[in-house]
């Protein structure tokens, strides 16, 4: 076992290494420039159109809105990487890794967007009906590359059961057993339970479920961080000093930097908003819209939502507490618990527990469909109860063992994953641009029509 987790450590290095920070990171500058940083000019009207009805979407084909489609996704990407994952970027990496997940969620905007506009343009109906997309349907369609669709759902089928699952939910149940004394396989038991009776309804039950909880998890999660900010302000601007003179820091020299605070922040950053991974676009092709962009501008702002907003403040919150230095990447875990505790003693690690046990449960809801999707891809509909059953029972696995190798087995799928979707999206940019300039069109003509009517 030793050995086996030496080689998986390797392995980790060589996908994790400064050619894939590259190629994540260089794809969302590339498509950056491609569109005219279309996330900077389109935030206001794609935060509009997340939170409010579309007209033009009512009868459009798809299976959930564009609020259940953004909330499906958010649901699957706020998770433990807003808490433990932020956490472990910054015992690794230090403060400076902050830094770097705001760049790699400033540009993963862009990549977001065009994970979006591919995935509902190459988007399929199955045979019950429902929309079937994401990176395997647009690699085969769009690129016409079918050998790498398969490798695509492949390492997306099975990275489910770790990022999306048993990570989750051993970072749930070692949650709940520390501030309250609860049996892991109590936990594991009743998120298991939780788990089969929403995802055994199909996407139309994730999708409901998810836009009840993951609106209450932020805003519960996120008002806290901002009280402990707020009572807090004097420290703030200190910490953002201590976050950027750390982000640019080269004593050691800049291998050293990129071997720490660039490849943490970047790789948490992913880990925690999915940028480039290729999950996300499986929700967006689910939404009933009426032109690509549409959907792709709301699914855009998830990487907003998810790194700017709530992983800031976790960050924020750390670096005001001041408890990381001389941790190791096993004590990464507590540091968020203990942070919030500093400033709400006897209050804060419940708030962290509270917080982690709906992100956790919520992405184990929204990977479940990431992985089915990826599964139907392969095997075809006849697999789809034999793996909503096995990823439930995997739920009970990941709560009651210790995952430190699945969590680098996880790092190395999701690395894997990204691969061949960065490929497709730099091979289908052309796609994507020129989507765009058509829904501007769309768009012009909304706007003097809106105009006229006012």
């Amino acid at each position: 076992m030793e050995a086996f987790s030496a080689l998986i450590g390797t392995i980790n290095g060589f996908v994790w290494g400064p050619w894939m920070l590259v190629l994540l990171v260089g794809t969302g500058i590339f498509l950056s420039l491609r569109l005219g940083f279309l996330q900077f000019s389109s935030l206001p009207y794609a935060l509009k159109l997340a939170f409010s009805p579309a007209r033009q979407d009512k009868k459009s084909k798809g299976d959930i809105s564009h609020f259940q489609a953004l909330m499906t996704a958010l649901a699957a990407t706020i998770g433990t990487g807003n808490i433990v994952g932020v956490a472990t970027a910054v015992v690794l990496g230090g403060p400076g890794a902050v830094f770097w997940m705001w760049i790699t969620a400033v540009f993963g905007m862009a990549t977001k967007y065009g994970e979006g506009v591919l995935a509902v343009k190459y988007r399929v109906t199955d045979e019950k009906g429902e929309m079937a997309g994401g990176p395997m349907y647009y690699i085969e369609k769009g690129m016409g590359q079918k050998w790498l669709a398969y490798i695509f759902a492949f390492f997306g089928a099975f990275a489910a059961f770790g990022i999306g699952n048993m990570v989750q939910a051993n970072s749930v149940a070692g949650a709940v057993h520390d501030t309250f004394g609860v049996s892991t396989w109590i936990t594991g038991l009743i998120l298991t339970v939780l788990t089969a009776a929403v995802i055994l309804g199909g996407i139309k039950s994730i999708g409901k479920a998810t836009g009840i909880i993951v609106p209450f998890m932020a805003v519960f999660y996120v008002l806290a961080g901002l009280i402990i900010i707020l009572i807090n302000i004097d420290k703030v601007p200190a910490a953002f000093s201590i976050i950027f003179s750390s982000a640019f820091n080269l004593q050691a020299g800049f291998g050293a930097l990129i071997g720490s605070t660039i490849r943490y922040g970047v790789a948490r950053g992913v880990f925690s908003n999915e940028a480039g991974l290729g999950s996300a676009p499986i929700a967006a092709a689910a939404a009933k819209t009426d032109h690509p962009c549409r959907q792709a501008l709301v699914s855009m702002t998830g990487t907003f939502l998810d790194t700017i907003i709530v992983c800031t403040i976790t960050g924020l919150t750390l670096v005001m507490a001041g408890l990381y230095p001389g941790l190791e990447k096993a004590q990464a875990a507590a540091l968020t618990s203990r942070s919030f505790d500093s400033f709400f003693p006897g209050i804060g690690s419940l708030i962290v527990t509270i917080g982690l046990v709906f992100f956790a449960y919520s992405t184990v809801l929204g990977w479940s469909y990431y992985g089915e999707k990826c599964f139907y891809y392969l095997v075809g509909r006849k697999g789809i109860i034999f793996y909503r059953i096995l990823f439930s029972l995997a739920v009970l696995v990941g709560a009651t063992r210790e995952l430190s190798l699945v969590w680098d087995i996880a790092d190395t799928l999701n690395g894997a994953m990204a691969i061949p979707n960065l490929i497709a999206l730099l091979a289908l940019s052309g796609v994507i641009a020129a989507e765009t300039r058509d829904f501007k069109k769309i768009r012009a003509k909304e706007t003097a029509r809106d105009t006229a009517t006012s």
